[in-house]
């Protein structure tokens, strides 16, 4: 099957190439976002309402995609793909309100470093996809930061329970250490829907 010129559009005047160039730049906005908020914690705690924003900002985009009569089902899973990465870049945001969190340890800043890195060669990806290149290098990329991603949270895990003396603070920052791993992991599967699509 010939490659198309630009996979986002797969049907004559309906290119939604803009929507998920909109939707990869805005999960790259949270997460930074999210990294910022977390090197700097808790100071930074007023760009909580910032990446809530982009994850409003997630949903709008993924149903205006979604709501497209006769929509590619990938197209539209690659969407949705794309907003879990905001959805959990709040989710970790808002814990660390939620659980109190006095100073975030090291663990915690190199995944959130990770899951940027991760989000921004998604925001690279779709622009080479676009313009009808071979986006292997992100993904690759991309896949390799899932990996290193899991590595880093194994650490995190095995730390906690070896350090640590209060329960509750193992249980949240358990919870917080999935969470990233999780949005880590949502990034690979953009990248598996990216490569598809340019592939075919």
């Amino acid at each position: 099957m010939a490659r198309l010129q630009n996979p986002f559009a797969r049907r004559p005047g309906r290119d939604l190439g803009p929507a998920f160039e909109a939707a990869a730049a805005n999960a790259a906005r949270a997460t930074e976002l999210l990294d910022a908020m977390l090197r700097d914690w808790p100071e930074s705690d007023e760009l909580m309402a910032e990446i809530r924003a982009c994850e409003h900002e997630g949903d709008r985009i993924t149903a205006a995609i979604a709501s497209q009569p006769g929509q590619a089902p990938e197209l539209v899973a690659l969407a949705s793909a794309l907003d879990d990465v905001c959805d959990y870049a709040e989710e970790v945001a808002d814990c660390l309100g939620l659980y109190r969190i006095e100073a975030p340890t090291d663990q915690a800043l190199q995944l959130a470093a990770v899951l940027a890195q991760a989000a921004a060669r998604i925001e690279q990806a779709v622009t080479v996809i676009r313009a009808g290149g071979d986006p292997s290098e992100h993904t690759a990329e991309i896949h390799r930061l899932e990996n290193e991603g899991d590595r880093l949270e194994r650490d995190a895990l095995a730390s906690l329970f070896v350090h640590g003396t209060d329960p509750m603070l193992v249980i949240r920052w358990k919870d917080l250490y999935e969470r990233l791993e999780e949005g880590i992991d949502a990034t690979e599967t953009v990248a598996n829907g990216l490569q598809n699509i340019a592939n075919e």
